[in-house]
């Protein structure tokens, strides 16, 4: 493990041969060099949300959000591993030739662990989804994965953005998110929780907006009361990117620069990711923030850059450029997009068979776009495999893929002198001419995302509504009518209505956004190489009209835990190839002390084909006022199954499942009855519905 008081030891060291003016300056996310006191520049601004990104070529592994569907703990500290590898792989190349430019650091402002709470929010797709353990548990992983178990840090990872932020993108500049001490507690905080203190994360960074009032980036409550004073947490917390402008411009917290920086630096905001700590000077000199403020500050970012070994070297100085998109690397990406993959519908059409002659129409605006891949904060990749690509190297020369783009993503047209629906006639050839159909639809980071990124500046990066756009809208159902089995593939980083596809399409795969030679990966799963295995981590709608308005930050109707009505495809949701079965679940042992339970679990795969499926617990408190009103996600573990195999598992519910958090958002125990919900899927009867499963009810009581 880091030696964090040593590491403090040698940057107060440094600091205290520092002027105020040179302490000010390291405090600028691009902090300038020091000459005469050996310290060269460094840039704080690096991203590693799916992958290493904006620096370069790197291994593209899927959206974050995909990355949750897999449910594994285990693979998501891979994934880290791969991006921490490949940034101290290329910062040192980079620095041999002393480029130390933006996104070139070690410093990586990954993972999101933001509830995503409302479908609409574009910035969801960088999320772990909408339930606080899944995205305790995925974001831990990636934070361990991402900062190492060593002496020195590979890299240090960041959670963001504290504590209540998912949208709406238009106004988060000015927005303020009124959440309560429950909603706190129950939801937006225990993510962040964990990754401070299970993962020891190295940095936090702020949000936007304002929380119950206080802007997030400078807020006594959220830094100084509970980040550093309740959690203990001792790393580094860095502004988002301008947001202590916003103090003064937006917001109205301040009236000057000036006061903004003394804000932000009194309650706790180090790093400035914009140009605000530019006036901390004057601040300085006007009085309004202390030397002992700036300095300590200064300790706090030097230590992070000594626990990176960045001053005295470490075994990291010696990972060569080569290992940059590796085949080891590929294989994770890979192996992630395989069990992103979630089956939401199956008829039976799949998996594909390798007949020859057989004539594939592969048709929509998704199936050859490289940027339908990638999603957003993404880096290079030096090959793209889009989902036409994978199927046709598949099929190679036994069988006919035919192909039409079908329609533009968004517009009415693909060329701009055409009439409208100028592709249409053309795949409806295509699907005439096919015995199956691979109907490639759904967004990319140009309709969905952050504000100021994306193309649809009416909405900044959120979506308006749960639709497809239009034309994809008319050329579904044109495909659809010619009366061919058609297989759905949703290219998305959000819940879509999916409606008309789960009622007339043969089958119906959700890919996410699968990472750049995600291509390859969807192909073996459609031609049944492996079993899909993924599990949605959000709940899909059917529509927006019974979710509150976008700005009610309250968690009440929301997502799988709050809502009242019955999903499309609920949260925890997915099928495979094979047909696992729980056939029994026992209580095995109680610890009176932690809480903790240990259940016995008797599985089954009464199906054809090997497979891997999630083992899901969710916990239900019987009695107490307190508790959420559905039931929550306590437990999970990935199981594989050959054909007709059984196999036993032992799975371990954590005491703190049984707590329940009261109105001042104490957490306490609940009423002591309890039932504990064992299966593959959530005990709803949707999912029952859609799966042919229930879940196994275990009883337990303190």
């Amino acid at each position: 493990m880091v030696n964090r008081e040593k590491a403090r030891e040698q940057a107060q060291a440094l600091v205290n041969q520092m002027t105020v003016k040179e302490r000010v300056s390291q405090l600028r996310y691009d902090a300038p060099a020091i000459e005469r006191l050996g310290v060269p520049a460094y840039n704080w601004w690096g991203e590693a949300l799916h992958g290493v990104a904006r620096e370069g070529v790197a291994t593209s592994l899927p959206q974050a959000i995909g990355m949750a569907a897999t449910f594994d703990e285990e693979l998501l500290q891979e994934a880290g591993d791969v991006s921490a590898t490949e940034g101290r792989a290329k910062y040192n190349a980079y620095s041999a030739e002393d480029d130390r430019d933006i996104y070139k650091g070690l410093t990586f402002w990954s993972p999101n662990v933001n509830i995503f709470r409302d479908p609409r929010w574009g910035r969801g797709q960088e999320t772990f989804g909408e339930d606080p353990y899944l995205t305790s548990r995925m974001g831990v992983a990636y934070v361990k994965g991402l900062q190492g178990d060593a002496y020195v840090l590979k890299a240090a990872a960041c959670a963001k953005h504290f504590a209540v932020h998912s949208g709406p993108e238009a106004v988060r500049h000015e927005f303020n998110a009124e959440a309560s001490k429950k909603d706190m507690e129950e939801t937006y905080f225990p993510a962040f929780r964990a990754c401070v203190q299970e993962a020891g994360v190295e940095a936090v960074m702020g949000a936007y907006n304002r929380t119950n009032g206080e802007p997030c980036c400078g807020s006594k409550t959220l830094i100084r009361d509970t980040l550093r004073g309740e959690w203990g947490f001792r790393g580094h917390f860095v502004s988002d990117c301008w947001a202590i402008r916003d103090f003064h411009e937006n917001h109205m917290i301040t009236n000057t620069p000036e006061e903004s920086a003394a804000l932000a630096l009194k309650n706790g905001c180090d790093i400035n990711c914009g140009v605000t700590y530019l006036h901390l000077l004057k601040a300085f000199e006007d009085g309004l923030v202390t030397e002992e403020e700036i300095t300590e500050a200064a300790v706090r970012a030097f230590t992070t850059r000594y626990l990176l070994g960045l001053f005295e070297g470490s075994e990291y100085d010696e990972i060569p450029y080569e290992k940059v998109e590796c085949r080891e690397h590929l294989a994770v990406a890979r192996k992630l997009t395989e069990k992103s993959v979630v089956l939401l519908k199956n008829d039976g059409i799949l998996p594909l068979a390798r007949d020859e002659g057989k004539t594939i129409g592969v048709i929509g605006p998704n199936a050859n776009s490289r940027e339908a891949l990638t999603g957003n904060y993404c880096g290079t990749s030096s090959r793209y495999i889009t989902v036409l690509e994978g199927i046709q190297d598949q099929v190679g020369d036994s069988g006919r893929i035919l192909y039409s783009e079908g329609c533009h993503l968004y517009k009415d047209r693909v060329e701009n002198l055409a009439q409208e629906n100028d592709r249409l006639a053309e795949a409806v050839t295509v699907a005439k001419h096919s015995d199956i159909v691979v109907l490639c639809v759904g967004l990319n980071a140009t309709l969905e995302g952050e504000e100021g990124d994306t193309g649809n500046s009416y909405a900044a990066g959120d979506k308006a509504d749960l639709l497809l756009p239009a034309p994809q809208r008319k050329l579904m159902d044109a495909v659809l009518r010619v009366g061919k089995p058609v297989i759905v593939c949703l290219m998305s980083g959000s819940a879509i209505d999916l409606s008309v596809a789960q009622d007339k399409a043969a089958a119906v795969l959700q890919l996410w956004y699968p990472g750049a030679r995600g291509g390859e990966a969807v192909a073996d799963i459609l031609f049944g190489k492996c079993s899909p295995s993924g599990k949605l981590p959000v709940t899909f709608y059917y529509s927006l009209e019974k979710l509150p308005v976008f700005e009610d930050y309250s968690m009440k109707g929301r997502t799988y835990r709050y809502m009242e009505e019955e999903a499309l495809y609920p949260f925890g949701y997915g099928l495979t190839y094979g047909d696992v079965q729980v056939e029994k679940a026992i209580l095995v042992s109680q610890d009176k002390e932690s809480g903790d339970v240990q259940i016995h679990v008797e599985l089954i795969n009464s199906g054809k084909t090997a497979t891997e499926d999630v083992l899901q617990v969710y916990v239900k408190d019987k009695e107490s006022l307190y508790a959420v009103p559905n039931h929550s996600l306590c437990a999970f573990q990935r199981v594989s199954l050959q054909a007709q195999e059984r196999t036993a598992v032992d799975i371990r519910v954590p005491g703190g499942a049984f707590l329940v958090v009261n109105e001042e958002g104490e957490r306490i125990w609940g009423s002591g009855n309890y039932v504990l919900y064992v299966g593959t899927g959530q005990p709803d009867k949707r999912t029952e519905e859609l799966s042919g499963k229930k879940s196994i009810e275990v009883c337990v009581t303190f």
